[in-house]
This record gives C-alpha cells, sequence and structure tokens, in this order.
C-alpha cells in the first residue's frame, strides 16, 4: 500500500509505501493511546471513589484511634516503669541501710561475723521443684514488689528498735558502775558498821577499803563526768564521777589526781594514783557508790563484773 505526500518545498508529490507490517503497528499505536487514556480516567475514578467510600474512611478512623490508643499504653507503660525505677531505688537505699544497721548490731551484739556476714548474699537452696515453673506475670510481680517494699520497710523498724535497745543496753552498761578501782590489790575494810581505825567506836562505813601499792593506778568503774577533783575533809584527794541515772562514785585518799573537774572518762580511765592522804593508815582507795544520794556496798558492784 502507497500513501502519496505532496511536498510544500519541492512542489512535488511524494509517496510513503508501507506494507502490512508497518499498518499494523501504526493502527496499534492509534489505537492504545485512547485506552492508555481511558484507563487512566478508570483509575483516578476509582481512587476518589474509595476515598468517598464511607467502608474505607470508617477503618481509616478505627486505625487511627487504634494508633492513638497505642501512643497512651506507651505512655502509661514509660510512666510506669519510671515509678518502678523509684521504687527500686528506694529499696536498694533501704537494703543499703539494713546491711549497715545489721553489721552496727553485729559488732554491738558481739556476734559471730562468720555467721551474720551482711556483705554477703543469704544462704539460699533446695531440690529443683519437679511441678512445671511458671514464669510471674506483671500483677503477681507487682504485687510481690509491693510485698517486699513493705517487708523491708518492716523490717528496718524493727533493726531500728532492737539498735536503740542494744545502744541503750550499752549505755547502760557503761555507766553502771562495775568491777575494781583499782589493777590490783585486795579489799582491807568492808561496807557496813566497824571500828574507827582512829578512835575505836562503832560507826558506819559508807564504802570498802582497797589496799594496794603506794601510786599504783585507781580507775573508773563506769563511765562519766568528774564533778569533784580536789581535798576534802576526811576523804583527802578526792575524784568524784557521776555516772548518770542517779550513780555516782568516790575515790578518796590519793596521792595524786591525774583528772579534774568536766572531764568525761570512760570506764577503765586512770583517775589518780593511790596514796595515803586524809584519814588514812596506808596507801589504799576509799571507794564509794552512792545511786540518788544514798551509800550503797559496793562489793555487789564489785562482784557485778
Amino acid at each position: 500500500m502507497n500513501i502519496v505526500f505532496l511536498s510544500q518545498r519541492k512542489g512535488r508529490l511524494a509517496s510513503l509505501k508501507m506494507d502490512s507490517k508497518r499498518w499494523l503497528a501504526v493502527a496499534a499505536g492509534l489505537l492504545f493511546l485512547p485506552a492508555a487514556g481511558l484507563y487512566a480516567g478508570y483509575e483516578l475514578a476509582f481512587q476518589s471513589k474509595q476515598a468517598d467510600d464511607p467502608v474505607t474512611a470508617q477503618l481509616r478512623n478505627e486505625l487511627g484511634a487504634q494508633r492513638q490508643q497505642l501512643n497512651v499504653a506507651l505512655e502509661d507503660a514509660e510512666h510506669n516503669l519510671n515509678a518502678l525505677s523509684q521504687q527500686l531505688g528506694k529499696m536498694q537505699a533501704r537494703v543499703i541501710r539494713l546491711d549497715a544497721l545489721g553489721q552496727r548490731l553485729t559488732k554491738m551484739a558481739k556476734l559471730d561475723k562468720g555467721e551474720f556476714d551482711f556483705a554477703k548474699e543469704p544462704a539460699l537452696g533446695g531440690p529443683e521443684s519437679s511441678e512445671n515453673l511458671q514464669s510471674a506475670s506483671v500483677p503477681d510481680f507487682m504485687q510481690q514488689f509491693d510485698e517486699l517494699s513493705r517487708q523491708l520497710e518492716n523490717r528496718s523498724e524493727q533493726l531500728s528498735v532492737l539498735e536503740t535497745m542494744l545502744m541503750s543496753r550499752n549505755l547502760q552498761e557503761q555507766v553502771l558502775p562495775t568491777g575494781r578501782p583499782i589493777r590490783k590489790g585486795w579489799i582491807s575494810s568492808y561496807y557496813g558498821m566497824r571500828n574507827d581505825p582512829f578512835s575505836g567506836k562503832r560507826e558506819h562505813h559508807d564504802g570498802v577499803d582497797l589496799a594496794g601499792k603506794d601510786g599504783s593506778a585507781v580507775i573508773a568503774v563506769a563511765s562519766g563526768v568528774v564533778t569533784w577533783s580536789a581535798d576534802r575533809y576526811g576523804y583527802g584527794n578526792l575524784v568524784e564521777v557521776n555516772h548518770g541515772n542517779g550513780y555516782v562514785t568516790r575515790y578518796g585518799h590519793n596521792k595524786e589526781i591525774v583528772v579534774k573537774v568536766g572531764d568525761k572518762v570512760e570506764k577503765g580511765d586512770e583517775l589518780a594514783l593511790m596514796g595515803s592522804t586524809g584519814r588514812s593508815t596506808g596507801p589504799h582507795v576509799h571507794f564509794e557508790v552512792l545511786y540518788n544520794g544514798r551509800s550503797q556496798d559496793p562489793v555487789k558492784y564489785i562482784n557485778a563484773q
């Protein structure tokens, strides 16, 4: 098949020879362009219809709501995790305090460190259960967490009370007069009625006399504060110590006093050097114990150690 063209530039006729294959290609091209346009228009119309479809819009709304709920759940989870971390920090602080209290109480009560070692984990064990083991669920875990927190708080309060009791007991032991006021020597005169070594008359002896080597140490039988440190009629050089709770001790006839009024002394501290000042027949210490201003038999305190 020939197609004839008129050429304007050359002013003559021209022809294009086309066989059947070329003709079919041109025809297919002419048919494809309208079909492609129709398909594109159909797709645009379909998508526009989908956008306006109520079912699709509902699905999109539900999806948005679910995304919003998921975001809220994530925020709640993060908030709960932060709160759990804070609670865990408090529990760790309580455990540290309990360990410190336990170590202090072990030392105060003079317990065996190998038996009560708070620096190590407690000994646990037992055979494995034959039953199916299950992991704790979140509600169970939180319940156990809260219960453990309450137990730690309770144990902390109990240990604090026990610490106070032990400290009070130790304080009582420190301020209660016990033991001998000398390191070496013997009792040369007891408490009670006796014949006065100077007048020979019967009179009450308000303390005990402990004889020893001249210049040997005279020591405190309990912790306290020095309230007298000077010569006193009949006593010679006298040291008086107030231990609190109504207790006062006196140490008389000293050769030399080594403490002054206001000094704080501990049990076993040196107060003076043994001598024979005042109404005395030889080196000794006149030892008195007073409770609420009334003299007591010092022997029961000496033997109480």
